[in-house]
């Protein structure tokens, strides 16, 4: 288990031993052997992850899924395995159509200015103990929520410059929806911030990883407070996804395919890249705040690689959204907003309030579960009113039929 624990560093480590490499080049190559694995690894997964999730959602929808792709000129099929790499070549074969008025510089920019975000994004992130490409001391959480708000950047470029009045419209939307939930995102964060006195997501994780009460890890998911907010944080972070029931801004029934109606080729799978990559850094991120990031539930499971946890906690959210998606409707405009403002908004705020509270209360020597029960009843109210304003506000759907 402590090779498997250093497999990673020592590989990048043996390589950079190679004397074949002057010594001036030896830097760039570094971060070459940190940045490529990262994207390697999670490139996979993306691929790995379509596959897996129609195959899921055909058996919740009591249908196939793929099943017939395999290795070509063989009768080898793989379980269908294969579709992601048909997929890509297709994509990359696919004629590229550019709309004739469409402003065609914004328009090739647009996909890579989504996908480059959401790579960098990635660079903060801690997958082991000691896997983390960039470990910013002061502002590793402010860098992750930097780089993600370019997002926002490049679906008003693709909107915009494709000349199309559904582009358009599904990109105000996208916008409206991104800055509404990013707004509970942020502040869900701020909790672990307060907490921990640190903006290092290295620091987050290590804190985490200590032994608390009958060795259990101190996870913020173990608190009132961290519980909340991490709840909060993954419907913000679906929303930020464009995850269902999230999915407005694509809205196949309404505007076609949403803001990215006029790309074909390797550039819509650039889109539908960076869609994927975002949710896998959305959920790394919450794994990093709230689940212990790469630490085990309990010491004495330490014993297991770290960053295998990790991917193990990452490959459960993954699960948990695909469920979603095979359940959930897609929620209406208004009621998209209105639990952005309404709901996620107050709930974060009172949560602030909690993870205080909890703080002071450990300081004056109150004990652990009167702590839990009175910041839980702090919350349980608040969700409990803004639930009833809010179904009050939405009203049921009401259908009407010509005659």
């Amino acid at each position: 288990m402590t090779l498997l624990e250093k497999l990673p560093a020592d590989l990048k480590h043996w390589i950079l031993s190679w004397s074949i490499w002057p010594e001036a080049l030896q830097p760039v190559l570094s971060a070459l052997l940190s940045i490529g694995p990262i994207i390697l690894v999670f490139a996979t997964l993306f691929g790995v992850l379509t596959v897996v999730e129609r195959k899921a959602l055909g058996r919740i929808q009591n249908r196939r899924g793929p099943n017939r792709v395999g290795i070509p000129c063989t009768n080898i099929r793989l379980a269908g395995f294969g579709q992601f790499i048909a997929d890509g070549i297709k994509s990359l074969t696919k004629e590229d159509v550019v709309p004739r008025a469409a402003d065609k510089v914004v328009h090739y920019l647009a996909p890579i200015a989504l996908v480059v975000p959401v790579l960098l994004a990635y660079a903060v992130l801690p997958f082991g103990k000691g896997l983390v490409a960039l470990d910013l001391k002061e502002t590793g959480l402010l860098f992750f929520f930097a780089v993600g708000a370019a997002t926002e950047l490049s679906v008003f470029m693709a909107g915009w410059s494709s000349r199309n009045k559904y582009s358009l419209l599904g990109a105000m939307r996208a916008i409206a929806q991104m800055i509404s939930y990013e707004l509970p995102l942020i502040l869900s964060t701020l909790t672990v911030v307060m907490l921990t006195s640190s903006l290092s997501l290295v620091a987050i994780v290590e804190r985490q990883a200590t032994p608390w009460i009958w060795g259990i890890h101190a996870w913020n998911v173990l608190t009132p407070w961290g519980l909340a907010g991490f709840l909060l944080f993954m419907v913000a972070a679906a929303a930020e996804s464009n995850r269902t029931p999230f999915d407005l801004p694509e809205a196949e029934s309404e505007l076609v395919a949403g803001y990215f109606t006029e790309y074909s080729g390797f550039k819509f799978a650039l889109f539908f890249l960076g869609e994927y990559l975002g949710l896998f850094a959305m959920c790394g991120l919450g794994i990093t705040l709230f689940l212990g990031g790469w630490s085990a539930p309990f010491a004495f499971l330490d014993i297991i690689p770290s960053w295998l946890w990790f991917f193990g906690k990452l490959i459960a959210l993954l699960g948990f959204f695909i469920w979603t998606r095979g359940t959930i409707p897609r929620l209406r405009a208004d009621q998209l907003m209105n639990l952005a403002w309404k709901f996620l908004l107050p709930m974060t705020l009172i949560n602030l309030v909690v993870a205080a509270i909890w703080h002071y209360t450990g300081e004056a020597g109150w004990n652990l579960a009167l702590r839990w029960i009175f910041g839980a009843a702090l919350l349980v109210g608040p969700y409990w009113l803004l639930g009833r304003g809010f179904e009050t506000s939405v009203g049921k759907r009401v259908y009407r039929y010509a005659t």
